[in-house]
């Protein structure tokens, strides 16, 4: 299997996507910081001086998503369809599972999106909490689903 975003040089490209196929598309990533348990109440419990975490977190990462090619030299610009970026408590790692899921309609993936948003998402609630726990760890981050285009569907397993 070729890399696709280097030419028959070596030199790197973006990908040409005008012959492929416009089809729905869809990616989720995942991801989750891990924390103090107290850090997870702070959070939890809306006593972050810095406001509301997990929406300010939120709203990072569906801004993070429509950056992407801003930021990843090689990523297209998308018309996103749908973005959301979801946060779930979890006292058994403890800390934050996240969820970002990124559509569109068009001629090549949001895998890069969704990752971006994800991990987004992680920074900002470490930047928000990191006055209390500077020892957070950010992990996890990966595909889990990927829909659409000529390569099909990816589950992770």
């Amino acid at each position: 299997m070729a890399l696709t975003h280097f030419d028959r040089d070596g030199a790197a490209h973006m990908v040409d996507v005008s012959d492929k196929d416009i089809t729905d598309r869809i990616a989720v990533a995942k991801g989750h910081i891990k924390m103090l348990p107290e850090t997870l109440d702070i959070i939890t419990q809306g006593r972050a001086k810095k406001g509301d975490v997990m929406g300010v977190a939120r709203l990072a990462g569906i801004m993070a998503a429509k950056r992407t090619a801003d930021l990843i030299p090689l990523c297209h610009p998308l018309p996103i369809t749908k973005v959301s970026v979801d946060l779930e408590p979890d006292t058994d790692l403890p800390g934050l599972r996240i969820t970002a899921t990124v559509k569109t309609t068009g001629q090549t993936g949001v895998e890069m999106e969704a990752l971006t948003a994800a991990s987004t998402c992680a920074l900002t609630v470490y930047d928000m909490t990191k006055a209390v726990d500077k020892g957070m760890e950010i992990g996890g981050i990966r595909v889990v689903l990927k829909d659409g285009g000529k390569s099909g569907r990816y589950t992770a397993t």
